[in-house]
């Protein structure tokens, strides 16, 4: 994981923002696309740092949708949409708002921001909650899982995988390991394998002790709360069917998760779905195989999670995207938005900034 250093982070880019050189360097951009995962509800206490670290607080998400809106042009999905099948252009230093999993906060606590500023975003959802009624993303129910076991040595039943379940950094590690292993498998197989684990643990799912601000901050989106999204003018995508690591899968399965899931929400919704975002979106998760079956499955574009901000080459099934996490200040974030970040990165590959 790339670390901005606190000098990049508290000195150089609130002094490069507040000089104006970070908007200078912007023009002439011809897209810089953002990704969110969603805002930290209101009464949430966070659980892990690292695993909430994409989620933004609600004042620091309207104080970057008004930075933008000042200096960049805020433009729709739609817009986007045809400006990648070569029928409309868009205004210079354009900004697309995505994002995504589908958490319930996208409907609770980020659409009626993005309503009060009249803006629309592009949510990518997965199809599971819509074909297995899923309640929560599978890797988050088992670090949850995980955290919650009892403590002492453990075997899992079925995949012979034996972790010592002590402290929260052994936790960690056998939730990478299980990350992993369960990747590759059918997204049935891999729901049936953690309600094992429910059972050999002797703990009730997560989603059954939640209180409100668990369910806005770890449920899924159903299929009803997709269409308040399109009633108040946002745009859905395609995040897979259950949010796998592709590359690990088969082709087949592959397949599955990438077409599957468009066929799924557009009945669910009855709209077209013509973007996908791929799962993780970063160079190990995403190959050249995905990105040729995102063509062949209908889908208009794709994107990654990494690369992106002005300047950045756009490749239809490969576009770039910014990442904001909750920890960015306003001068960090708009280095990231100007493409200066990505560039120092790319000067100073493999260190930390």
């Amino acid at each position: 994981m790339i670390v901005v250093s606190p000098i990049l982070k508290h000195v150089l880019y609130p002094a490069l923002a507040n000089s104006g050189y970070l908007r200078r360097r912007a023009h002439g951009g011809e897209l810089c696309v953002l990704t969110y995962h969603g805002i930290l509800p209101e009464g949430y206490e966070s659980c892990d740092a690292q695993l909430d670290g994409g989620l933004v607080m609600a004042q620091n998400f309207r104080s970057q949708i008004q930075l933008l809106k000042e200096i960049y042009h805020i433009v729709t999905p739609e817009e986007v949409r045809q400006w990648v099948i070569g029928e409309g252009e868009l205004p210079e230093r354009a900004i697309l708002i995505t994002c995504d999993d589908g958490l319930r906060n996208a409907l609770t606590d980020m659409a009626p921001i993005l309503v009060e500023e009249g803006l629309s975003c592009l949510f990518f959802v997965t199809g599971a909650p819509v074909l297995a009624n899923r309640s929560a993303m599978w890797y988050e129910e088992l670090f949850l899982l995980l955290m919650d076991a009892p403590a002492g040595p453990f075997t899992i039943e079925g995949l012979g995988l034996n972790f010592d379940l002590i402290s929260r950094q052994q936790r960690r590690a056998a939730w990478r390991i299980l990350l992993e292993n369960l990747s590759p498998r059918d997204h049935r197989e891999r729901t049936r394998l953690i309600e094992g684990l429910h059972r050999q643990l002797g703990l009730p799912s997560a989603s059954q002790t939640w209180n409100e601000a668990y369910q806005r901050r770890f449920g899924l989106m159903k299929a009803e709360d997709m269409r308040q999204l399109i009633a108040v003018g946002m745009s859905i995508g395609s995040h897979t069917l259950s949010h796998p690591i592709l590359s690990q899968q088969s082709s087949e399965l592959a397949w599955q998760e990438i077409y599957e899931s468009r066929r799924a929400l557009e009945e669910a919704i009855g709209k077209p779905v013509w973007a996908l975002a791929y799962p993780f979106g970063d160079p190990a998760s995403v190959t050249s195989r995905e990105m040729q079956m995102a063509g062949q499955a209908g889908y208009e574009c794709a994107f990654m999670n990494v690369g992106g901000g002005f300047g950045a080459s756009l490749p239809r099934l490969a576009l770039p995207r910014v990442h904001v996490t909750g920890s960015m200040n306003l001068g960090e974030f708009e280095a990231h938005v100007s493409g200066f970040h990505r560039d120092i990165r790319s000067r100073w590959a493999g260190e930390d900034l």
